[in-house]
């Protein structure tokens, strides 16, 4: 089914220079887009009009494109040049069209109650794997360009564990093996296990992580739920560099990890890297969702 985009409104909230590009795209197809909480360009953006607040370009919209980057704990969204704190509500989603959709990673328990009250639907494309390995090389990029600049030692020869094993811990665990790291994965899944060995790495269970912890430079944790605390965390060595890539409320306890004394970092974002390439494919992955919608829509 062809989607009318000429009569589509597309509001893009939150998020960062991906965002741009993702609008910048949505207007190509003719759609009315409005935008809200992402940097906003000097030369302004073609065919895109810039919103005071969240509501103003919720209002009527037909979808409404949110950051793939977690919620955070207290609900807002990922939106770090926003002028204040976005957290939609029943009411921002109420201005919406009827039958409007939003478009994001992954919805927290908040905005999925706000979300069914206002009778918006959600489509979230977190576990998205195809959209996952097109961004993935920026994210691995981008990590890269952390552990460069978060430590004191090089990459090659550097002791690194990498918690979790998927799309992104995988492509990581692929990286630093080449680039000559000694890279032990820690994950559940035998079958996970089994791949990163077949690649070079070692591995360990998740559970056994505690027994190897102190032979380590770096910790890379990719999981989204914590998975990494306390007896992790006393076994490293002082000073380690630990990295938590994941969506809140991530997999590290940073705040302890910190206060043991190492060095910490939650690396949200990193698809900023290369705002362009990843903007288009998130596009790409929106607008193929968008078309499911309609096409769904137009059978029932």
């Amino acid at each position: 089914m062809t989607v009318r985009w000429e009569e589509r409104v597309i509001a893009v909230v939150g998020g960062d220079r991906r965002e741009q590009e993702i609008a910048r795209r949505a207007a190509a197809t003719g759609a009315s887009v409005r935008a809200h909480g992402f940097p906003w360009p000097d030369q302004g953006i073609s065919g895109v009009t810039p919103c005071g607040t969240p509501q103003a370009a919720l209002e009527g919209a037909d979808y409404g494109l949110l950051p793939i980057p977690g919620i955070a704990s207290d609900g807002t969204l990922f939106a770090p040049a926003a002028p204040r704190s976005i957290i939609l509500g029943v009411e921002e989603l109420r201005s919406m069209a009827a039958g409007a959709h939003l478009i994001l990673g992954e919805a927290d328990h908040r905005l999925r109650a706000a979300a069914g009250q206002a009778g918006v639907g959600l489509s979230e494309y977190e576990d998205d794997r195809e959209l996952m390995l097109r961004r993935g090389p920026a994210i691995v990029e981008g990590a890269l360009a952390k552990i460069i600049e978060l430590t004191e030692i090089t990459i090659h020869n550097a002791r690194v564990v990498i918690v979790g094993q998927g799309t992104i811990g995988s492509l990581l665990t692929h990286t630093l093996v080449l680039l000559g790291a000694h890279v032990m994965v820690a994950a559940r899944s035998p079958v996970q296990r089994a791949a990163a060995e077949a690649i070079g790495a070692t591995s360990v269970h998740l559970n056994r992580l505690a027994d190897h912890a102190h032979g380590l430079d770096v910790l890379l944790s990719t999981v989204p739920v914590q998975v990494v605390g306390e007896e992790v965390l006393r076994r490293l060595p002082s000073g380690s560099l630990v990295m938590d890539l994941a969506a809140p409320p991530g997999g590290v306890d940073l705040e302890r990890a910190a206060q043991l004394g190492h060095n910490t970092c939650w690396a949200r974002g990193l698809g900023n890297r290369a705002p362009v390439t990843v903007g288009a494919s998130q596009w790409e992955g929106i607008r193929k969702r968008i078309e499911q919608i309609e096409e769904e829509s137009h059978e029932s």
